[in-house]
């Protein structure tokens, strides 16, 4: 996937209630159940459906490595499904995001000021309309581009132009080199 997106996916997955299953039989088990069958789960996953039997009875008990890591992101991505909604929605309407970054960031403004980018390291809490917007990119399937200018243009309120009190002239933040990027609810 991509950095942001996976930054997002790993913050609502801190408010799960239960872990999700970490070996292939109950992983199998619980994909079947989902997907409504053992050949859904077979062509998503790229495998036979009677292998998926194996797992699902417990005869097969050790995928190979790539398989082991799809089955995983797979069961991830729809474990929990009304938590991560409540998650999602939650930081969309009263608490916000907070984003934590390790990246080059800059500024276009008028001729006169110090607008050279540079590494920074941020900790900002961004307000749940941004939380929002990034959510619906996601769930709409934007790139990691478009949630990196998103999150760009929170920075740019948020952080250098504190929401109004400064920087007026402010134009466009370059947010780009990103060396290190965590989002938590």
């Amino acid at each position: 996937m991509s950095m942001f997106g996976d930054g997002l996916d790993k913050a609502v997955q801190k408010a799960f209630t239960r872990p999700a299953p970490k070996s292939a039989g109950p992983q199998m088990r619980y994909m079947v159940k989902q997907l409504g069958g053992t050949k859904a789960v077979a062509e998503l996953l790229g495998m036979s459906q009677r292998q998926v039997e194996r797992y699902v009875a417990g005869k097969a008990k050790k995928p190979r490595a790539d398989l082991a890591a799809r089955l995983e992101r797979e069961v991830t991505k729809r474990w929990q499904p009304q938590i991560r909604a409540k998650a999602r929605q939650k930081a969309a309407t009263t608490g916000g995001i907070v984003i934590d970054a390790r990246a080059r960031m800059g500024y276009t403004a008028p001729i006169g000021s110090t607008d050279q980018d540079r590494i920074r390291h941020l900790t900002v809490a961004l307000p749940p309309r941004y939380a929002a917007r990034l959510f619906d990119a996601q769930v709409a399937g934007a790139s990691d581009t478009e949630l990196q200018e998103i999150a760009a243009e929170a920075l740019k309120e948020v952080y250098f132009q504190d929401g109004g009190r400064r920087a007026g002239s402010l134009d466009e933040v370059r947010f780009t080199d990103v060396e290190h990027l965590e989002f938590d609810l």
